[in-house]
């Protein structure tokens, strides 16, 4: 057979059955059969092969739920990334980053902050442009976007701060200054957690009636059945979802009310 041909068989079989097992899952906490769901990665194209035209986890689990209003959170201890975009190319991102967007994920991350008992948690919300725009010398998207819906949040009582420059607010944040951060696309919260934390971080997904966690690192296809691969990640996923499935209705309850 022709290798590019096993090489689509592969790809497809697995897609298809990382699917399945997510959909799954979803049933069985839909039915209250299970109080969490862990993940291991699911390879975008892998499962694009098997017929199942999703971005990734994030927004099949989701639809699966029938929520609107969620994001990806790579946390590590009490530090948690939110993101307004993921899956995305840059240009979609910015095309995606709207007022709404960025309000319902503040809204999103003031329920987390609440539900997890501290409602006045500051949160720092990153600029998409260098310097947050700087005035809008590197873009209006800042002024437009994103400080109104900081505006309107801070009216409504929401402990929100920003956009701020991110290469000051991550690092800030990495120090022990800002626990909840908001970044604006997929690497700007991606890269910078996994140089510095690793297999030490999680994959969260808050707005889902279920607390679900997955690994921060993708599928490596390329060393499968070497034994080569390292479980850490997924061992600190089962960890947490096992510490935050007790109080995630409180967090989704709140997330409800806002």
């Amino acid at each position: 057979m022709n290798h590019n041909v096993e090489n689509f068989n592969f790809l497809s079989a697995a897609g298809d059955g990382s699917y399945r097992f997510v959909v799954e899952a979803c049933r069985l906490a839909r039915e209250g059969k299970v109080q969490g769901i862990v993940t291991a990665p699911l390879n975008k194209a892998a499962m694009h092969a098997g017929g199942h035209k999703w971005p990734g986890h994030t927004e099949l689990l989701a639809h699966e739920f029938g929520v609107e209003n969620f994001s990806l959170v790579l946390s590590a201890g009490d530090l948690y990334f939110f993101h307004l975009t993921t899956h995305v190319s840059l240009r979609q991102a910015i095309e995606d980053l709207t007022p709404q967007r960025t309000s319902n994920v503040i809204e999103l991350v003031s329920a987390f902050t609440k539900a997890l008992g501290n409602p006045d948690e500051p949160i720092g919300l990153a600029g998409l442009n260098p310097h947050a725009g700087e005035n809008r010398l590197f873009g209006d998207e800042d002024a437009d976007i994103l400080a109104p819906a900081v505006a309107a949040a801070r009216k409504a009582g929401i402990n929100v701060h920003g956009p701020l420059p991110a290469d000051a607010l991550i690092p800030a944040a990495v120090k022990g200054k800002w626990n909840m951060v908001i970044v604006c696309y997929h690497d700007q919260g991606h890269a910078p957690f996994k140089a510095v934390y690793g297999d030490d971080g999680v994959n969260i997904t808050v707005g889902l009636p279920v607390v679900r966690v997955s690994v921060d690192h993708g599928t490596a296809f390329d060393i499968a059945g070497q034994g080569l691969a390292r479980e850490a990640s997924l061992v600190l996923s089962l960890r947490r979802a096992a510490q935050l499935a007790p109080g995630w209705d409180h967090v989704w309850r709140t997330a409800q009310k806002k």
